[in-house]
């Protein structure tokens, strides 16, 4: 049964870090491009950050290019956002994501609150 689990969200002051986390089961992470997915309220879902199979295909939104970056830990099928210089427009919900054998497969988010 494939599940993707984040966590690391919370409360930071603008100019903070975060690190979110993305525990998936049932597959590997290591042969699967993962997403990183954000919701604010009364806005579509923006796609902030992709990981190929290849650890240097990397992709980010240009609102998060320089400040956030999606990385891979195979040993414990996990998939990272670490996220720097956040500002309060990084409010949101983040979402893991990824696709396998033509079904999406979503987490239940983490909600990342910037704000002083």
């Amino acid at each position: 049964q494939v599940q993707l689990v984040e966590s690391g969200g919370g409360l930071v002051q603008p100019g903070g870090s975060l690190r979110l986390s993305c525990a998936a089961s049932g597959f590997p992470v290591s042969s699967s491009i993962l997403r990183w997915y954000r919701q604010a309220p009364g806005k579509e879902r923006e796609l902030v950050a992709t990981i190929g199979v290849s650890d240097s295909s990397t992709t980010y939104a240009d609102s998060v290019k320089g400040r956030f970056t999606i990385s891979r830990d195979n040993t414990k099928n996990t998939v990272y956002l670490q996220m720097n210089s956040l500002k309060p427009e990084d409010t949101a919900v983040y979402i893991c994501h990824t696709r396998l054998f033509l079904t999406n497969y979503w987490g239940q988010g983490t909600q990342v609150t910037v704000s002083s």
